[in-house]
Order: C-alpha cells, then structure tokens, then sequence
C-alpha cells in the first residue's frame, strides 16, 4: 500500500510541484491549503502533469479543531508543512499577522501529529534562518544572526521549537530544509509561481514585467559590497527543490536518519546578483525587459548561498537544473499563463 504523505500548503508554488514529485514516486498525497496564495485549478494541473491527482481539503493550520478532523480521517506516514506567509518586505509591514500565521500553524501540526502518532515531517525552512553571514558560502553550522526580517525570524523560532521538541521526544524525526531562492517553472508549462497580486518574489515580477502585466521592474539596490552593486541569491530551480523533498520523506520512512532532527541547505553553492539573473533571462529569451535602480527594501540582506554539499553527501540529493533552463521555462509559463504562447 502507498505510503500517505499530508502536504500543507500544496496547492502553492513549492507544495504543487513536491506534490507532483511525490506522486511519481509512488507516494499518496493529500494536500490541505487555504487558498490564500494559490489556486484550485493548480489540483487539475497536477492531475495532468501525474496522471493521479491528490486528495485536496481546502483548510487552515491555523485552525485547531478543522485540522484535527483531519487527522482523524486520514493515517498519515509523513507531513511536509508548507502552510505559512512567505515575503520578506511584506513581513516587515505585517509582523504579527506573520508570526500568529507561521508559528501557530506549525504548533498545531506538530500537537495533531503527536495526538495522532504521525512521527514524521519535513519543515520548510529558509536561507534567512541565518541572516547576513560573515562567511559565505553559508554551512548547515553557519551562526544564526537575527535576522533582517519577521519572516526570517519565524523560520528561526519554527526550527527552535522542532529542536526543542526532539530533545524531549526521541521517537519523533523532523528534517529542516533550509531553501535558498527558489525559482522556474515545471517543464510541461502546466505549474509554476502564481502569486495572487502583486509579486514579492523577484522571478514572477520579471516575467510579469516581460509579458505586459507590469510596467517596471524595480531593482532593490546598486550600493551593496557586491561585484555589480546589487543583492547576490542562491537560485534553485523549483524541481530540484522539490526533488529535495522526495528524499528527505524517502530518508524518514526508510529509518536513515542520523539524529531525530536535521538540517539540510538546499541550494545550488553559486551566488547570482539580481542584475546578472535579469540579463541572463534577457539573453535566454531574447528579449529586453524595462526595469530601474530604485532604493533598498526593508528586510533584505546583501548577499547569501549555500554550501550544499552536506545535502549532496547525506541526503543523496543535488542540484542538476541550469540557470538558463530554468529561465526558458520560467518564460514559457508566463506566456501559457496569459495566453501568449
């Protein structure tokens, strides 16, 4: 029998294509996602690229007692937790709508996991976790400094209390993959980033920006103490992040890991500036975007990307996409996405 994976926040950019992998490895998923940055016609679309589609319950894990019926319903192998806000700048200016969000839905997945003997789960974490470090490229055992924003900082205390609760319970096992910049779009055209108003990742600005649906593209920043004076990111191309997942849920149900909490960098190891992304995406595509240096956002860092190494060592896991395919397919979801192509 295939063995149950619950997804929160599947219906997203990061849940729908785990979910797509999950499923061509066999596994059976139900998503649960409040549709508050995502799409029910994101279900069918998984459908179409898989062949299977998944159980979806529209909820929140916010929500206690929603959540519990849930689990009743359902035996669960393994939990991926997704469910949370994801902007860095909208962060800044909503601190307590992010915290009750990204901390209490946690807490009350892992309350209905130990109620319901769930002993499994897989944490999206983040690069922020370790704010600007000194040293770069940033290790697994790179010091967390505060970081520069309340996301970052949800991700922070997310990973404290998975810490915390694996000191005390040694039957329960949690890895915590620390993502540095996703991006791209699945092959097939059919799934990728799809932020309800306006983007706050960089990516769906610049394609939107591409295709018409946006004027300008803003650049935050030519002063930083970089080789083009603009932020430098780890970009990782969306399959690969989540073939990522795979893994780790493949490392839990087959009993490897090493201790029952875990940490793994999830990025390519190369640091890209936001104005070399933007002229690559320019040259893959053939095309010239209209963009302007305008001044720092609140809660960005200047530079970060991973040693991943420990990843492709323990995990079995690497990163394999080239930037510039993830670009042509990143563009060509954009233009399906408004009936350009």
């Amino acid at each position: 029998m295939a063995k149950k994976i619950l997804v929160t926040g599947g219906a997203g950019y990061i849940g729908s294509h785990t979910t797509v992998e999950l499923i061509k490895n066999g596994y059976e998923v139900v998503i649960v996602d409040n549709l508050s940055n995502s799409q029910l016609s994101v279900i069918d679309n998984i459908y179409k690229i898989s062949g299977t589609k998944p159980l979806f319950i529209k909820g929140d894990c916010t929500e206690l007692e929603n959540m519990r019926q849930i689990f009743k319903d359902h035996n669960f192998d393994a939990i991926i937790h997704f469910a949370a806000y994801k902007a860095v700048g909208e962060s800044v200016e909503k601190p307590l709508e992010y915290y009750k969000n990204n901390v209490l839905s946690l807490i009350n997945v892992l309350d209905l996991a130990r109620e319901y003997n769930v002993t499994n789960i897989v944490f999206s974490s983040s690069c922020t976790v370790y704010g600007q470090p000194d040293i770069l490229p940033a290790t697994e055992q790179t010091i967390h400094k505060k970081s520069a924003s309340p996301y970052g900082n949800s991700k922070q205390m997310c990973e404290d209390i998975l810490s915390d609760l694996a000191a005390i319970t040694p039957s329960f096992y949690s890895i915590a993959l620390r993502y540095f910049n996703p991006i791209g779009a699945h092959p097939s055209s059919l799934l990728g980033e799809m932020p309800v108003g306006i983007p706050n990742n960089l990516l769906p600005y610049v394609t939107q920006t591409a295709v018409g649906i946006r004027e300008c593209l803003s650049i935050f920043g030519d002063d930083y103490n970089t080789n083009d004076g603009t932020a430098v990111r780890d970009y990782i191309d969306i399959i690969d992040l989540a073939e990522a997942h795979v893994c780790a849920v493949n490392r839990m149900i087959e009993g490897k890991c090493k201790s029952n909490i875990e940490f793994f960098n999830i990025g390519t190891g190369n640091g890209v500036s936001v104005l070399e992304l933007v002229n690559t995406f320019e040259q893959v595509n053939n095309l010239k975007l209209n963009y302007k240096i305008v001044g720092r956002r609140d809660g960005d860092i200047e530079a970060v990307w991973a040693d991943a190494s420990y990843a492709n060592n323990e995990l079995g896991w690497s990163a394999k996409v080239p930037l510039s395919e993830t670009l042509l397919n990143v563009w060509n979801w954009e233009k399906r996405l408004n009936n350009k192509i």
